[in-house]
């Protein structure tokens, strides 16, 4: 299973070698929005303007969203700017993007998506081993009430952390 963990090693080791990962986006937005239940990784499909402009940092994930429609994984509303230096070649900017899982974790999205209020967000984008990825979550949305009961609770958590650094 290729779940990814909640804390996120900004290098990994593989066979004594070093893999290099880096922030491309990221959906701040979706931890404040969105309760996560499990993170995926997904490859994504894309032209050639498009890595190139990703790898300049000209992504925006606000308001994407991810969808299972006939047995594949398609990324939509994600915005990647058209490549400055491209010309009629160029991509459109919102096109649906293919993401790239495993059989068993489609087959596990299918069953857990047709369940009531879950959705697939995407959380960030990365390039790993220049590759460009995507940390895709399960995640039920938040109501306003939960948003503010969340925030409550890292501000207390918050100041009971600075207490104890100020007692000890």
């Amino acid at each position: 299973m290729s779940a990814v963990s909640d804390q996120r090693p900004r290098v990994q080791a593989r066979q004594g070698a070093a893999i290099k990962v880096k922030d491309v986006a990221v959906n701040r937005q979706a931890f404040h929005n969105y309760e996560i239940i499990q993170k995926f990784e997904a490859g994504i499909v894309l032209t050639g303007t498009e890595i190139k402009s990703a790898r300049e940092g000209r992504v925006n994930l606000k308001d994407a969203y991810g969808i299972v429609r006939a047995g594949e994984v398609w990324l939509l509303n994600a915005h990647i700017n058209p490549y400055s230096h491209g010309n009629y070649a160029n991509h459109d900017p919102l096109r649906t993007r293919k993401l790239l899982l495993r059989r068993a974790e489609i087959n596990k999205l299918i069953g857990r998506t047709t369940e009531r209020g879950l959705t697939l967000v995407p959380l960030r984008l990365y390039l790993k081993d220049g590759r460009l990825k995507c940390e895709l979550a399960l995640a039920k949305g938040r109501k306003t009430y939960d948003k503010r009961e969340v925030s409550r609770q890292k501000t207390i958590e918050k100041e009971t952390r600075q207490a104890v650094k100020e007692r000890g």
